[in-house]
């Protein structure tokens, strides 16, 4: 395959790389300020006391804090949902639009926390919101982006499935 036809085929996923490059940027650039400036799980900063805090936490687990101590199990995990996205990537619609930016949004996300983990052993997370006596489980950016893209994915699959058919021809 030409150098020519390797840059047309990624062309197609612009929106794509540009969404998913802007969001791994975003997460990593939150994580080193948090890394260089809030002591790893000692400082809680207050944002809005009460409510939502700035933390730096280490989360060797996945969402909500399971599989606690899987780091690099979930890193290997995190490696195959992108090779499987990049395998399906017409069956999942994206040369679509819609497809683009949901799996921009997941892209990035994975990303980012794919990094972390190889990087420290565990994603950095440092949002901390509380409501009353519950405590919230801490995030981060990548974790809000893959949340972003998986909503908006299963939304257009629902109220507009023909936005991610992909187009024939």
């Amino acid at each position: 395959m030409s150098a020519g036809r390797i840059i047309n085929r990624m062309c197609r996923y612009k929106p794509l790389y540009a969404l998913a490059s802007a969001v791994f940027l975003l997460d990593q650039v939150t994580k080193i300020w948090i890394y260089l400036a809030v002591d790893f799980e000692l400082d809680r900063i207050a944002v809005i006391p009460g409510f939502f805090y700035i933390v730096h936490w280490g989360n060797t687990g996945a969402a909500w804090g399971i599989f606690q101590g899987m780091s690099y199990w979930l890193a290997l995990l995190a490696v195959v949902a992108l090779a499987f996205i990049y395998k399906l990537r017409h069956q999942l619609g994206l040369r679509t639009t819609p497809g683009q930016i949901s799996f921009g949004f997941l892209c990035g996300g994975i990303v980012g926390n794919l990094v972390d983990r190889i990087a420290h052993g565990y994603v950095i997370d440092f949002l901390d919101f509380r409501f009353g006596e519950f405590a919230w489980p801490a995030f981060n950016v990548a974790d809000s982006a893959i949340c972003i893209g998986v909503g908006l994915y299963i939304f257009y699959s629902f109220v507009h499935p023909e936005k991610l058919e992909p187009p024939h021809g």
